[in-house]
């Protein structure tokens, strides 16, 4: 018998376990292809601060880059995690698909430019991977070639419980904010505010990409928040702040298990932490609501200018 229509769904599906070595070969083939769909964008964009004509967006199906232009057109492409297609669509009513199977970067790489010049998008976009550390060009890459429905699926309901949560940590912040989006150079999922001020250039050490892309992401003095699906165990939630203030490693944080890695300079906080809390939207939001309270107040942000008390949600 179906639920009654409104009835949440059950918190294995709301918050779906997932180990990250699970689903290692199938993650890292749909982190290639997400960026050949991301660098279509990026290509075809123009540029925003913090790179933030890059991201896609968390959607009731999947991930989206929204519309972007094509000439006079807009186009738009849908990785769609329950149907298992790549959805590409133009403003001109042209629409073509590949499916999301098991098969090579290569093979991906090249029916989806094929799928893209079928609606009129001639793209053309720099084939070498960023961010990770085996750099083998998209059309060489044979080797990456899993896809595991069943665990992508779980993916993405993870992504749509941390969108949910990011929301309302974001809601109250009226000063520069990021949408809550999904940047595929390092496969997660984030939102940062800002205090307004900008920030000394960053002079650390990328992750196999242009120091250029890390000076614009740092910019200004921001606070992030965000989830990454690799790692130990079901993954990480994320926060740190840039500046790192002094004393920010020492403030003491929640939920329980939360703790301070000082070889990333971030919070983490074990996905599976969150999902087997009585209360895990309580628990994630009380995360990136601390971990924002200790930059802001260690940093001194004019908080009064940058955050309001919005009518409780009917």
């Amino acid at each position: 018998m179906a639920a009654p229509e409104g009835t949440p769904p059950p918190p294995d599906r709301a918050w779906p376990a997932l180990r990250s070595d699970a689903w290692a070969d199938t993650r890292e083939t749909l982190h290639l292809w997400t960026q050949i769909v991301g660098k279509v964008r990026l290509a075809q964009e123009p540029m925003l601060n913090h790179w933030w004509q890059t991201p896609f967006y968390v959607t009731a199906r999947g991930l989206t880059t929204s519309a972007f232009a094509n000439g006079s057109e807009l186009v738009d492409v849908e990785l769609d995690f329950v149907a298992h297609e790549l959805r590409a669509r133009s403003t001109d009513g042209r629409a073509s698909s590949v499916s999301l199977a098991p098969k090579s970067v290569a093979q991906f790489y090249d029916e989806t430019l094929a799928a893209l010049r079928r609606i009129g998008l001639d793209a053309r976009i720099d084939p070498v991977p960023k961010e990770v550390e085996t750099q083998v060009p998209y059309p060489q890459d044979e080797h990456h070639a899993s896809y595991d429905a069943g665990a992508v699926e779980a993916f993405w309901r993870q992504l749509v419980a941390a969108h949910r949560v990011m929301r309302r940590f974001r809601s109250p912040f009226i000063g520069k904010a990021s949408p809550v989006h999904f940047f595929w150079g390092g496969f997660d999922l984030v939102v940062t505010v800002f205090s307004g001020r900008p920030a000394p250039a960053w002079t650390g050490t990328p992750l196999h990409v242009s120091a250029s892309v890390m000076v614009e992401a740092e910019s200004h003095e921001n606070s992030n928040a965000g989830f990454w699906p690799g790692g130990d165990g079901e993954g990480q939630f994320y926060a740190y702040a840039y500046p790192e203030p002094a004393g920010y490693p020492d403030r003491p944080v929640l939920p329980e298990g939360a703790h301070y890695d000082a070889g990333l300079r971030e919070f983490l906080l074990p996905y599976e932490a969150v999902r087997s809390s009585p209360d895990p939207d309580a628990a994630l939001l009380a995360f990136y609501r601390s971990t924002y309270d200790a930059a802001a107040e260690l940093a001194g942000w004019d908080r009064a200018a940058l955050e309001t008390a919005w009518p409780a949600r009917r």
